[in-house]
């Protein structure tokens, strides 16, 4: 795990498998404040998924971000499609972790490499303030939604009440002593049209001299951590 935490600081990726029980998918994970465009490049060609930024719950809190179920649940009265939609029947899960999109203001169309990594690394940036105080208002001079960036945002407590890759990224940075927004990716495999499989990617990681983690291991690492740390301030 100390390896885990020392690539993340470092700006590399980590790969993070959650479990064969759940989505069985492993994410590619980044620290947003480290993104630069080839981070970008290499999400959108290595992995091919939906590129992301995880949000731990309480920089979310304290920008405002809604889950968008909210979003759909307020506005339901006027767009009937949205209650029509609701999505109570997700096989691995209670709940969707997404909130809004987003793109920064300094952007142009908002979804090329150079793009999609200003406006990652600048969430990371503003989510080291947002940890501590409130920021709707800078959030909003810094960014407009919709835009190519979704926002995932990890519920309290983070991987003790759900294990999504929201959580997992969040718990990962959290334990590396680093700001808790990341920015993360499914690896997604071509010639099966499926999820990469594990051996797989752990091949990739491999390759590139990159950690791959296991979701369970991740799960009672941040559960011991967390005990620690109330031990000490028992």
């Amino acid at each position: 795990m100390a390896k885990a935490f020392k690539s993340l600081r470092r700006g590399d990726f980590v790969l993070v498998h959650d479990a064969a029980d759940r989505e069985n998918e492993t994410d590619l994970m980044v620290l947003a404040e480290k993104v630069e465009p080839r981070h970008v490049a290499q999400m959108r060609m290595d992995a091919g998924g939906l590129i992301c930024v995880a949000l731990h719950p309480n920089i979310a809190k304290n920008i405002g971000l809604p889950y968008m179920t909210e979003v759909y649940d307020a506005a339901t009265r006027n767009f009937k499609v949205l209650a029509a939609t609701k999505p109570d029947d997700i096989p691995y899960d209670e709940r969707s972790a997404f909130s809004i999109s987003v793109n920064h203001r300094k952007t142009y169309t908002g979804i090329t490499d150079a793009d999609r990594a200003l406006t990652i690394r600048e969430l990371g940036l503003l989510g080291k303030k947002a940890m501590v105080k409130q920021m709707t208002d800078e959030f909003g001079r810094s960014f407009r939604s919709p835009g190519h960036v979704p926002l995932l945002r990890a519920v309290d407590d983070l991987v003790t009440k759900r294990q999504g890759h929201t959580e997992l990224a969040c718990a990962l940075a959290e334990m590396a002593g680093a700001t808790p927004v990341l920015a993360i990716c499914e690896m997604l495999d071509s010639r099966t049209s499926k999820a990469l499989r594990i051996k797989d990617s752990i091949r990739y990681a491999e390759d590139r001299g990159l950690v791959h983690l296991d979701g369970f291991e991740l799960v009672n690492e941040y559960k011991k951590w967390m005990k620690k740390g109330d031990e000490i301030n028992a």
